[in-house]
């Protein structure tokens, strides 16, 4: 629901989506510039998104019967990246499919037995649409088409109302009346398409939601990183969604948890008060452990991002009361380990990207 809001108040306004994004009006040079900054900003998955993955592995592992096998947790975070970039590819699949089935439309009302004029006239520019063609040929794109092969998901019916509820509006019309290919209304034109007709509609939002569970946790991410490889076809890295350094951190916390999970436990033990271990929800108490990890472990995570990451988080994978209860429980540990002289961090403010 978080996720559907989001959409609604970006793209249902009738702004295009880095315009939206920036929450003000832009003038023209404003937007450009955010444009270009926005595909480096939004280039790899994000901390959070990390943060997310990690607290569902451990959740899984959890739920486990048996006692994991060597190296299992890690693949585990793994397959949550892999479903990442599967959403990705599909998001980005079904985008270049409703614009080629200009094609597909021709070809069928031409072949009728007794084809009218308009049947022999269907407007196919956007099929050939350049921005279109520059993302097909991208080898790494092409490369995850193979690989991921989105067609086995699709919803063959939809692509095609998809495709025919834009040839209804008054931006497509626009688009093919002119014989022209200026870069920028070749670019709108399919911002037009993923933000209008594809995001804004309940039915795409309801077929991704069945083929994918992590759309809610990807979701936003995603459609900023689509949003950016229109601007620029070919910025992206589909292998490589996490850099270096996030893929050690992502790495490094889900092992630490679990290797320091007893030492981790007896810290937060002591400030459940009156409340019995046993029946605390399973996400706060593997909230407040990653969140205790980042403390004694993490030296240049600041204490209040980590706080607020892990809060937000409770609030929404969690309780109704659980963002309050995690904030209060890491909040009192915090003090006590800063008191204690425990907190080791380094300044953090030299760090590059460290809160991206």
């Amino acid at each position: 629901m978080k996720l559907r809001n989001f959409i609604k108040k970006l793209f249902i306004s009738g702004q295009h989506s880095i315009n939206a994004l920036s929450g003000m009006p832009l003038t023209a040079v404003q937007i450009a510039y955010l444009r270009q900054f926005k595909i480096v900003l939004t280039a790899m998955i994000s901390r959070r998104n990390i943060r997310v993955k990690v607290m569902q592995t451990l959740y899984t592992l959890d739920s486990l019967e048996n006692l994991s096998k060597p190296g299992e947790p890690q693949k585990i975070l793994q397959q949550h990246f892999n479903q990442t970039r599967s959403l990705l590819v599909y998001l980005t699949w079904f985008l270049t499919e409703v614009a080629r089935y200009a094609e597909t439309e021709s070809h069928k009302r031409a072949s009728k037995h007794l084809p009218s004029t308009d049947d022999l006239n269907v407007n196919t520019k956007i099929a050939g649409n350049d921005v279109l063609w520059k993302m097909l040929e991208d080898g790494a794109l092409k490369e995850q088409f193979e690989k991921e092969k989105p067609q086995q998901k699709s919803d063959p019916e939809l692509i095609r109302k998809v495709y025919l509820d834009l040839v209804e509006t008054a931006e497509y019309k626009t688009y093919a009346a002119s014989k022209s290919r200026d870069k920028q209304e070749e670019r709108k034109i399919l911002e037009f398409i993923l933000n209008d007709l594809l995001l804004a509609n309940e039915i795409f939002i309801s077929h991704i939601e069945e083929n994918f569970s992590n759309w809610n946790d990807d979701g936003e991410m995603l459609v900023q990183l689509l949003a950016g490889y229109i601007q620029k076809p070919g910025s992206l890295n589909f292998k490589q969604l996490l850099s270096a350094d996030k893929e050690l951190f992502a790495k490094t916390l889900l092992q630490t948890v679990l290797d320091k999970a007893d030492h981790l436990q007896n810290i937060i033990t002591p400030k459940l008060k009156n409340w019995d271990p046993e029946r605390i929800a399973i996400l706060d108490m593997i909230l407040m452990k990653m969140g205790l990890a980042e403390f004694l472990y993490f030296e240049t995570i600041p204490p209040k991002v980590t706080i607020n990451e892990y809060i937000d988080l409770a609030k929404d994978y969690s309780t109704v009361q659980s963002g309050q209860f995690v904030n209060g429980i890491l909040d009192n540990i915090h003090k006590e380990l800063v008191q204690d002289g425990k907190m080791q961090k380094v300044d953090y403010k030299k760090v590059d990207k460290l809160n991206s």
